[in-house]
């Protein structure tokens, strides 16, 4: 099993890597897919673009631009595009345009209308699931295709998530020396070779990539990273969506600098956390690690260990390589999706690999590293989805604060053990993937149920 530090961790824009970032990519492939098709039909028959949302997409689509990153996929954008440029003013722009222009094709595609949000049974392959289709005249369709999000900005066409045993695109585990599937194989790799979980991954990685390809690409992860926490902590303001939530990061931030006697580990993984989420709920750029929801908890630990710890390049990389080790399993045992298996999935997996990272970063031995994994996933167990009006808000930018103190306390914890310890962290894995299972759907990202439902929302 594979998965790219590049690929786990990637740029993007909030506020979701499932509902913004994944159905902008779906959008692009099915604006290719209508480019090769139209590329070999002699007609001028005219033609429209219609795409359905389906489950969690339809239910908190609107609150998380999902409509808008659709629009945005077919009109031909990126998230790497669009991190150069203002997205406001685009999105004003394209939503107004009622066609796609495919080389000298003019497709009908109206955003207001030709986006539904379909809030019946959701698809029975995974919750976040869209259809796109391609109809002409006779409103007969001459093209489909049905994907799906399954978090982290990751996507499968209904082939591949039929075909494959976990819905995700892995590469060949054949070229890769330390393939390890499950946290069990990992401990026995490391064992056998002397590596750290670090090494292990950066030999796997430099199969494909260079070892200047693969530290440039950390560096590039990095600097986004930093640059989003200096941001939000720059930033004033009410976050857009109606909830009229305040910008808190900077106060904060503002308030340790001037008492820095009184601020205390907490506090600084607070503002670090909350400044990314509150810069990805604003719809800014991110990393999703792994995901959009969950993209404060890695960079506030990190940022808190080089500059309140004195870290250093090279342990960052060895701290993304160990973090991207571990959501790696946890991606492909369990999932890292919201609408799937809940919040657990999101901020607690984000919360298991900050711990793995830290712990590698400060000396700890692999055992040790799987146990601060498995402190920190355990303590996210049976955490749900259910956010305010169907905004990565409430409760979404204090728990990445959380997810990144326990994290905190959990690689701590395990430095002060041997790594022995009662429950392997598959088994831990396995657990949130069964609860997540038996979870009811009202508390994965339809806000349905809990904080979604238990207050009255005043319209703004």
């Amino acid at each position: 099993m594979f998965i790219s530090v590049l690929d786990l961790f990637k740029t993007g824009i909030g506020p979701s890597s499932s509902h913004t970032m994944g159905p902008m990519i779906a959008g692009n492939e099915f604006l290719l897919r209508c480019k090769n098709y139209l590329s070999e039909q002699n007609s001028d028959t005219p033609f429209r673009i219609c795409c359905t949302l389906k489950g969690s997409l339809a239910y908190t689509g609107k609150g998380h631009a999902t409509d808008s990153a659709v629009m945005l996929g077919l009109h031909g954008y990126s998230s790497a595009s669009l991190s150069q440029q203002p997205i406001s003013p685009l999105i004003k722009e394209l939503w107004l345009k009622q066609h796609i222009t495919i080389d000298q094709y003019t497709i009908q595609f109206s955003t207001e209308n030709d986006i539904v949000f379909d809030l019946g049974k959701p698809l029975p392959e995974h919750p976040n699931g869209m259809i796109f289709e391609l109809i002409n005249t006779d409103q007969q369709t001459v093209l489909s295709e049905t994907y799906f999000s399954i978090g982290g900005g990751f996507i499968n066409t209904l082939d591949e998530i039929n075909t494959l045993v976990a819905p995700l695109k892995m590469d060949n585990t054949v070229a890769h020396p330390y393939a390890f599937d499950s946290a069990k194989s990992m401990l026995k790799m490391a064992t056998e070779s002397g590596l750290s979980i670090a090494q292990m991954k950066r030999l796997n990685e430099c199969v494909e990539l260079s070892n200047d390809q693969l530290n440039d690409g950390l560096d590039a992860l990095q600097d986004t990273m930093q640059d989003c926490i200096q941001r939000g902590l720059t930033a004033n303001g009410c976050l857009p969506g109606g909830l009229n939530i305040p910008r808190r990061a900077k106060a904060l931030a503002d308030q340790l600098d001037d008492k820095p006697n009184d601020a205390n580990v907490i506090d600084w993984l607070f503002a670090y956390a909350m400044a990314v989420n509150e810069e990805n709920a604003a719809g800014h750029v991110v990393v999703t690690a792994p995901t959009n929801g969950a993209a404060g908890v890695i960079p506030a630990v990190l940022h808190y260990f080089l500059k309140h710890e004195n870290g250093t390049l090279e342990q960052a990389h060895d701290f993304l390589l160990t973090a991207a080790a571990i959501g790696g399993l946890i991606k492909h045992r369990s999932s890292i999706s919201g609408a799937e298996v809940g919040c657990q999935g999101e901020v607690g997996s984000a919360s298991s690999m900050a711990a793995a990272g830290l712990c590698a970063v400060k000396g700890g031995s692999p055992e040790q590293v799987e146990n601060a994994a498995e402190i920190a996933l355990e303590h996210h167990l049976g955490m749900t989805c259910d956010p305010v009006k169907g905004l990565v808000q409430v409760p979404c930018i204090e728990r990445n604060g959380f997810g990144a103190t326990k994290a905190y306390t959990a690689a701590s914890l395990a430095l002060r053990g041997t790594g022995k310890h009662f429950m392997p962290l598959d088994s831990c894995i396995e657990a949130m993937k069964q609860t997540g299972l038996e979870m009811s759907e009202k508390y994965k990202e339809t806000s349905l149920g809990g904080l979604a439902v238990s207050i009255s929302i005043t319209e703004c």
